[in-house]
């Protein structure tokens, strides 16, 4: 079979898998991407992959819809094989092909409490008769009280392919350092179990570029920024565990903004810096191939401690060592001098955005498939209309909607009631989710008091008029969509006939002027009164 004939065989594939109703798109898209199929017969399908990490988990989680897809397509059962091509992704980048063969990443594993997955050969699989739609459940992690169960598993976007060898799940302890590490009690964040969606695709194909090579000059530093509970922790641990498990020659050094500040402040106690104490410190970041630092806003109005930071910055991407760093927004909305946020913006720069309701009840799907498994909850079933309620009714931080799913759980183990309703879960979790507010407010009633606040008409906010006087109010209404509802860009600027950048440029211009213009900062207070008072 010709190469053109050959990828349109393979395009029916892959669309006749997309049309059934338990994948997920996202995922297809982006893994099937790196697939090339190579030859085909009546009966025998060859693929491969650019490295060990994608056949492995195609092999894994998709190898069954593969061959279902196949059988629904020609009638017959087919067999199915994965190799790798070393050369496949050198293609794509355009760089040259390693001249010497690299070991392969590990095969990525299901979490330690989760069974182990079978094993997987790149020689044929033997025909099997068309296999019943299978419930697509990879197993994720269990989450640390600390720490969201990030939203599907996915690597790098299709439309962004220049991506190393991807990380894998199976994560080894730390490399030793010359100063014992703290403990890591997140040491199963991978990104294997790191759930994605649109709102989150491309942070996590920046952070699976800079786990497998780290150091490159585009994305050094890479900032992460981003509401809390998203999963930008859940990445950089990813990050974190990824290298040291398959680079353990390089250091890493994780450390989150408020625990490096306390120990900063131990270390240069007295203003001696001289002082072995404060050496030591700086010393040990100083040696770091890879440094992570968390939450960077936290060192707002920490001048000196900013400094040292600063310093560590510029002195590793000096050496060609790769920076990390994530924020609860972007470097230039931090307050700091402006050469840190320049030289934070000077590499890439990604957004985690708060998940959408698929997004959401994937993530409540997994988990409480988990908990089924692993958590003693196996006499127990969450009904498909209580996940969905869970997911349509939780904010965009995920901690708050595993909370809701255990307890669930809990409630249906501890008190017997196995068939409970979403009555039972509506009373059960009253008070558990955090936008009580917003599940009460609509994207009309911002809009409503917009305009009367600003007394403009609704034809004209929704309009394609850019005068001061009612563009303004149209950003100011859709940046306390943003704030009050949690919703994606896509949907606020759909509801104002925007497009989701044009929805990005107003809530960033508008948080821009909050930090300068005092009469920008009463009138947001006050509307957010009004509005909470609906």
């Amino acid at each position: 079979m010709d190469s053109e004939k050959l990828n349109e065989q393979w395009a029916r594939v892959r669309a006749q898998i997309m049309s059934y109703p338990e994948v997920n798109g996202a995922e297809i898209s982006a893994f099937f991407s790196r697939l090339e199929p190579q030859a085909m017969s009546d009966s025998f399908l060859m693929l491969t992959a650019g490295n060990e990490f994608i056949k492995t988990w195609v092999e894994e989680h998709y190898l069954s819809h593969i061959q279902r897809a196949l059988l629904d397509l020609h009638g017959v059962p087919f067999a199915v094989a994965i190799a790798v091509d070393p050369t496949q992704e050198a293609r794509a980048t355009g760089t040259p092909a390693p001249q010497a063969a690299t070991p392969p990443a590990p095969a990525p594993a299901a979490a330690a409490s989760s069974p182990a997955a079978p094993p997987v050969s790149s020689a044929p699989s033997a025909p099997v008769a068309a296999p019943a739609a299978p419930d697509f459940t990879p197993t994720p992690s269990a989450p640390t009280a600390d720490q969201p169960f990030a939203a599907p598993t996915m690597p790098a976007a299709p439309e962004n392919p220049a991506v190393p060898a991807s990380p894998t799940s199976e994560v080894a302890p730390a490399a030793e350092t010359t100063e014992p590490q703290p403990d890591n009690p997140a040491s199963a964040l991978t990104f294997s179990n790191f759930v994605i969606g649109e709102s989150n695709q491309m942070a996590y194909s920046l952070a699976n570029e800079v786990a497998g090579k780290p150091g490159r000059t585009i994305f050094n530093p890479l900032f992460i920024y981003g509401k809390s509970g998203l999963g930008k922790t859940h990445l950089m641990r990813a990050i974190q565990n990824y290298i040291d498990k398959t680079q353990p020659h390089l250091r890493t050094v994780y450390a989150d903004s408020a625990d490096f500040l306390s120990k900063y402040m131990e270390a240069s106690v007295a203003h001696d810096r001289e002082k072995a104490s404060f050496k030591n410190f700086k010393h040990y970041y100083e040696e770091a191939d890879v440094l992570l630092i968390d939450d960077i806003q936290y060192l707002q109005n920490k001048k000196q401690c900013l400094d040292m930071v600063f310093q560590l910055f510029n002195s590793l991407t000096a050496q060609g060592k790769q920076v990390v760093l994530s924020a609860d927004r972007a470097p230039k909305n931090i307050d700091v001098d402006e050469r840190y946020s320049s030289r934070f913006s000077s590499g890439g720069i990604v957004e985690v955005r708060p998940p959408d309701i698929e997004t959401k009840l994937a993530i409540v799907k997994r988990f409480a498939d988990e908990c089924s498994r692993n958590e003693g909850f196996s006499q127990c079933a969450i009904p498909d209309d209580i996940q969905m309620y869970i997911a349509e009714n939780s904010s965009s931080n995920i901690r708050e909607l595993l909370s809701a799913v255990s307890n669930v759980f809990y409630r249906m183990v501890f008190s017997g009631q196995s068939d409970i309703t979403v009555e039972g879960a509506r009373a059960l979790l009253e008070n558990h989710f955090s936008g009580s507010m917003a599940r009460n407010l609509s994207v009309e009633d911002i809009q409503r008091e917009v305009e009367s606040f600003f007394k403009v008409s609704h034809a004209d906010l929704i309009s394609n008029k850019r005068s001061r006087s009612i563009a303004y109010p149209r950003q100011i209404a859709i940046y306390l969509c943003r704030q009050l509802l949690d919703l994606p860009y896509e949907d606020i600027g759909q509801k104002f006939n925007r497009d989701h950048s044009t929805a990005i440029y107003a809530v960033t211009n508008i948080e821009t002027r909050l930090k300068k213009e005092r009469e920008v900062q009463e009138e947001v207070e006050t509307l957010q009164k009004i509005i909470s008072e609906l």
